[in-house]
């Protein structure tokens, strides 16, 4: 199963000089923990709430003020290819530290977003399906 077939499509996208007041706006409205910052070219940010949190506050950083840029984290962003199989996205993900990755084609467009709490939801009813045809199978002796 390759990712393109699991991963959300619906992705939210924001623009780097976008404030922080903002896109903590559209977190809100739209229940989310994350945000992908995108600038036109290959390259992407992601923004969670936690970022906000911790670079926001801690920093005392006015949000109608700051660009969402100052506070993104760019550097650390894996981004996936929607053609990757699951498990050779799980070998990617288990090296790096982070949760949530943009999905993107062969180009590297985004087309996708896809967390770790996804990834895990889908094992875990992958496994339920199979304990389920073993128990309908009866005892094997």
């Amino acid at each position: 199963m390759s990712l393109g077939h699991i991963c959300r499509r619906d992705v939210v996208t924001v623009s780097p000089d976008t404030t922080v007041s903002e896109v903590t706006r559209i977190m809100e409205d739209k229940n989310l923990g994350s945000v992908i910052v995108t600038g036109g070219d290959d390259r992407f940010g992601i923004v969670t709430d936690r970022d906000i949190a911790l670079r926001v506050v801690n920093r005392c950083l006015d949000p109608v003020k700051t660009p969402i840029e100052d506070v993104m984290t760019q550097d650390l962003v894996l981004t996936l290819r929607e053609d990757m199989g699951l498990f050779e996205a799980l070998e990617q993900i288990r090296k790096s530290a982070v949760r949530r990755f943009p999905v993107v084609d062969v180009d590297g467009r985004l087309t996708g977003i896809i967390t770790l709490d996804d990834i895990i939801r889908l094992l875990g009813k992958e496994i339920a399906g199979v304990a389920s045809v073993i128990e309908n199978e009866g005892p094997l002796f």
